[in-house]
């Protein structure tokens, strides 16, 4: 291949932004290491992906902010001078990566340094590590026309309302089949983004890419992901993990006040985060977010909680973005009619849907300041950490908390 695939580093999910500003305030000298994972057990990256996943690193950390795309991100609300300048000097560094062969699926990745650093380098990774495998394994061209064809469906799925979405978005980056084929989708359901068809009942908000958002003239959506909660809370030795949200939370308002607030859930169990999410919290947030587990129960946890508090679920978003698709998310939001506000955040079912099988690639903080971390999530199979030593730590903490408090 003789392009980049990365052209920008505004080409990243817009929660990057919102937890970096917070990190370069509040925790700039956390380290932190992050580890790649294919969960597929039938994929396999030979050498020479692993070759052209190196080229395109390397191009990668050649990058630098544009004063054009920091005057964009200086008019984000949130987003304060401080930060801005400090993106003017900040460049992604190859030597933070250490890539090899020695995994079960033919590729290792992890990447080492400060959270600053490493945080940034998750999106821009999954995106090279899987445009280059479907360009590379199958004809991409070929898997290009498929992508079209059910990006047409799509589109008039929901625009003849068979599909009533209400408010989605699209957050694909990670997993996209490529750039070029997320922004075709992007800029397809963008036509939906001012609803001029009043009879359409579900309305594109923007999308999690930076760049694409800018691009187009959408919104940049996105808060915050599970390494927030995993770092702030388990990255400082002397915190009992079972409050990590508790850290996690104290620290976003102390950062953003009522700004940009949707909280997620289920880093160590969306039972243990209810716990903090009391009435301070519950107020300012905005709404939360889903990402493992049952939604339709998830949501009825979530709007009786609220009315426990006293607050009206219809003044609060429901997030919805775990595994979806146009028919599942209908599906929710028409349970939902009349209790509770939802969105929903459609990752690879809109960027990556073609003829094959998508991969289901991820990568995770492993360690913050020297210390084993982990996600637990709601189901099994969504977690990772490599010390199940701690796991069981985190595990037996939580439940003393939950049978104790």
């Amino acid at each position: 291949m003789l392009f980049r695939i990365i052209t920008s580093l505004l080409e990243t999910d817009l929660y990057k932004f919102s937890m970096g500003q917070a990190i370069y305030h509040q925790y700039p000298s956390y380290t932190t290491t992050w580890t790649f994972k294919c969960r597929n057990k039938d994929v396999h990256f030979t050498p020479e992906m692993v070759e052209e996943i190196k080229r395109q690193l390397r191009l990668y950390c050649e990058l630098r902010f544009t004063e054009e795309e920091l005057e964009y991100l200086r008019n984000i609300k949130w987003i304060q001078n401080s930060y801005v300048d400090f993106l003017r000097l900040w460049q992604p560094r190859y030597e933070d990566f250490v890539i090899g062969t020695d995994a079960e699926c033919g590729l290792s990745i992890e990447t080492s340094g400060t959270w600053l650093n490493t945080s940034m380098y998750e999106i821009p990774t999954l995106a090279i590590v899987n445009e280059v495998y479907f360009r590379m394994q199958y004809d991409y061209d070929d898997l290009l026309e498929s992508f079209k064809e059910r990006l047409e469906k799509k589109y008039e799925d929901v625009r003849s309302n068979r599909f009533c979405l209400g408010t989605f978005s699209e957050f694909g980056l990670r997993r996209r089949l490529s750039r070029e084929a997320q922004e075709l989708a992007v800029e397809k359901f963008s036509h939906l983004h001012d609803n001029e068809d009043k009879s359409c009942k579900s309305f594109f908000v923007g999308t999690s890419n930076v760049y694409l958002a800018k691009k187009f003239g959408i919104t940049p959506v996105g808060t915050m992901a599970h390494e927030w909660i995993m770092c702030t809370g388990q990255g400082n030795h002397k915190h009992n993990p079972a409050y990590s949200n508790w850290y996690a939370l104290d620290s976003w308002i102390k950062e953003y006040g009522v700004l940009n607030g949707i909280a997620l859930t289920d880093t160590i169990t969306t039972d243990c985060f209810l716990k903090d999410f009391q009435l301070t919290y519950a107020t300012l947030f905005n709404g939360v977010r889903h990402d493992s587990a049952d939604p339709i129960e998830w949501g009825e946890k979530m709007i009786e909680h609220y009315k426990s508090l006293g607050i009206d679920p219809m003044n609060k978003t429901l997030l919805f973005s775990d595994s979806l698709d146009f028919e599942k998310a209908a599906g929710i939001a028409a349970h939902f009619q009349g209790k509770a506000k939802v969105a929903f955040g459609i990752g690879t079912y809109i960027a990556n849907d073609t003829k094959v099988p998508s991969l289901n690639i991820v990568m995770k903080t492993t360690f913050c300041n020297g210390q084993d971390v982990a996600k637990l999530s709601d189901v099994d199979g969504k977690g990772m950490c490599k010390n199940p030593e701690y796991v069981d730590y985190l595990k037996r903490s939580i439940k003393w908390r939950m049978d104790h408090e």
